[in-house]
């Protein structure tokens, strides 16, 4: 159960405690916010409003603690983070149980996102311990008018403080995919999780507390975003930000300092379907693709650009499989649950409402009980309506009939998002066309787009987002270059067994 047993020491009353110093505390404002269940759209959980000054110390002991930390054995680093990504996987269900409650998570999903998460973390261990454990050394000849008399070493050094923001879809997956990254590379951090799902990232930071890490180098702060939001991102004592999450993301890149930035930042992915693709794979894909967690995923395929002599044999083979799926709470592991909140539920039905006055075709009835919204194919979309541009993040997707694969291709590459796309084709040198065509951070061939591994560079153009993501990509971006340089008299070489240097 969430809060009890071993996270007992996390709730005070019905208020969970926020993190720092190495200590579950509650903030001297004296007030919580609430955190509404999606399906039953009452407070579930309550978290402390952090003010300010308790922002301020977080940092500061983030600050102090990152010193030791850096001096710490990278073999002691990866320790800690193994000891942590087995606490995690331990204590699965009470963390499951938080994102069904908080996000309206199905059941079996919340379970997969907990144990991916502890992977993601052993994970990071390993390829830190890889690539943080070797530099560069290089010799001064090599450029013109040079000789060798200076020898270059470089090595990957750590930023200082990372602020994590991570999305209320993924609030334990995408705050480990920072924490593991920043902590490796020996960085201190502060978590700043979304109000939905609040509650799911602090049981799992109780998790590294439980590892042994030093006081203070991590924190966990909960409120308002109108409180310590902007304070949290323009704060002096940020070495770096790591957000994932929608549009906030670009009015934290304007106000940011000189600071590294890791954005990711939705996306508009489009299927591209080709007259010679398997359509039971791509009806499959659309499915998967389009509809898991209720389409609220950033990487969900969010228009089907389809070859119109395919279209009307594909919509009917989707319109089948959406017919299967199951609708209703989480707990009951439905495909579609309620999406996160009643302001989410209203702008998809926005969305539906202006396809429907523009002359969409509705293959089902559109219907919604509070945030719980039926999946719905809308067919026969043009340019002029807003679902065909807009992210909904919800059970709701477009179909788009093209006569041309530079009609879908000018499509994808119009919209201000450029995250994923994918294409499906037997033809593997239209695909790999496509793909260059295609204005995006990745494609995928013959499958829906997603994120992950969490090994593989994910990534965004334009809107999507700044820098790249994926295990490897985060560690190099949360540290920096710093070099040493070793001034010679005279030029040495290196004579292998042709002879020796005059000394």
């Amino acid at each position: 159960m969430a809060g009890t047993g071993v996270f007992a020491e996390i709730l005070d009353g019905d208020v969970y405690k926020y993190y720092a110093d190495g200590e579950w505390k509650k903030s001297s404002s004296g007030k919580a916010v609430a955190i509404i269940n999606p399906t039953t759209r009452k407070t579930q959980y309550k978290v402390q409003a952090c003010t300010q000054e308790e922002v301020n110390k977080a940092m500061e002991s983030a600050k102090a603690a990152q010193k030791s930390w850096a001096k710490t054995p990278l073999w002691k680093r990866a320790e800690l983070l193994h000891k942590a990504a087995a606490i995690l996987k331990e204590h699965k269900a009470p963390i499951a149980e938080c994102l069904v409650k908080e996000i309206a998570k199905p059941a079996k999903d919340a379970v997969t996102e907990v144990v991916r998460s502890g992977d993601l973390v052993s994970y990071t261990a390993e390829e830190g311990v890889r690539i943080l454990g070797e530099g560069k050394f290089l010799v001064s000849d090599s450029f013109p008018g040079n000789e060798r008399t200076k020898y270059c070493l470089t090595s990957k050094i750590p930023l200082g403080v990372i602020l994590a923001i991570p999305p209320f879809n993924y609030p334990v997956n995408l705050a480990v995919s920072k924490i593991a990254p920043a902590l490796i590379a020996g960085n201190s951090l502060v978590l700043k999780p979304p109000t939905q799902g609040a509650v799911s990232a602090l049981h799992m930071v109780h998790c590294f507390h439980l590892a042994g890490f030093p006081k203070g180098l991590i924190s966990c702060v909960t409120g308002k975003g109108s409180e310590i939001g902007d304070f949290l991102t323009m704060h002096p004592g940020v070495n770096c930000i790591s957000f994932t999450g929608g549009d906030t993301g670009i009015a934290i890149s304007k106000k940011a300092g000189m600071i590294p930035l890791q954005m990711e930042l939705g996306g508009k992915d489009a299927c591209i379907v080709l007259e010679d693709a398997d359509l039971d794979l791509v009806a499959s894909n659309i499915i998967k693709g389009g509809f898991s967690y209720s389409g609220q995923r950033c990487t969900a395929v969010k228009v089907v650009l389809v070859m119109e002599s395919v279209a009307d044999a594909l919509v009917e083979k989707v319109k089948a499989k959406i017919a299967k799926l199951t609708v209703g709470p989480p707990e009951d592991d439905c495909d579609i649950t309620p999406v996160v909140s009643e302001s989410s539920a209203n702008f998809i039905e926005g969305l539906v409402k202006d396809a429907k006055e523009k002359g969409a075709t509705f293959c089902q009835d559109y219907k919604r009980d509070g945030n719980l919204i039926w999946p719905l194919l809308l067919d026969d979309v043009r340019p002029d309506m807003r679902i065909a541009w807009e992210e909904p993040f919800g059970p709701v997707l477009p179909v788009i009939r093209i006569n041309s694969i530079e009609e879908g291709i000018h499509h994808c590459n119009a919209s201000n998002f450029g995250l994923q796309g994918c294409v499906f084709t037997k033809d593997v040198n239209k695909a790999i066309l496509i793909s260059d065509a295609m204005e995006t951070g990745t494609v995928q061939i013959n499958s829906a787009p997603a994120r992950g591994p969490d090994h593989f560079p994910f990534q965004g153009l334009k809107d999507s987002g700044i820098g790249s993501q994926g295990v490897t990509n985060s560690i190099n971006m949360m540290t920096k270059i710093k070099s040493t340089v070793i001034n010679l008299p005279t030029p040495s070489y290196t004579l292998g067994n042709g002879g020796h240097s005059k000394l």
